[in-house]
């Protein structure tokens, strides 16, 4: 059984930064891609960024490309979000998520594997 634990979320005021991390532990994969989604309330679910695990390659969401860093530590297998110069539409539900096998390419991403999620609330 595989499992997304996501930690870090919560209340900051634009501007700030804040870093979320997402711990994988059950089976190891093989090859996969891990993203994180947010969900803003009463809005659809929406891709954020993107981490090739064998490469490191990434990808960004257009509203966060500039701001948002995402990273993967190999040896605690563990992604992070490093979120900067937080705005208010970034307020939102922030989910783990995998995808194994890889897919082609990161903005394909079709996660079969998610976290419980993390509140990020920002204040204007």
């Amino acid at each position: 059984q595989v499992q997304l634990v996501e930690s870090g979320g919560g209340l900051v005021r634009a501007g700030d930064s804040l870093r979320l991390s997402c711990a994988v532990s059950g089976r190891t994969f093989r090859t996969y891609t891990m993203g994180w989604f947010r969900q803003a309330s009463g809005k659809e679910r929406e891709f954020v960024a993107g981490i090739m695990w064998n490469d490191a390659t990434t990808y960004y969401a257009d509203s966060v490309n500039g701001r948002f860093t995402i990273s993967r530590d190999n040896a605690k297998i563990t992604v992070y979000l490093q979120m900067n110069s937080l705005k208010p539409e970034d307020t939102a539900v922030y989910y783990c998520a995998a995808e194994d096998p890889a897919p082609i390419t990161i903005a394909s991403m079709t996660p079969n594997y998610w976290g419980q999620g993390t509140q990020v609330t920002v204040s204007s």
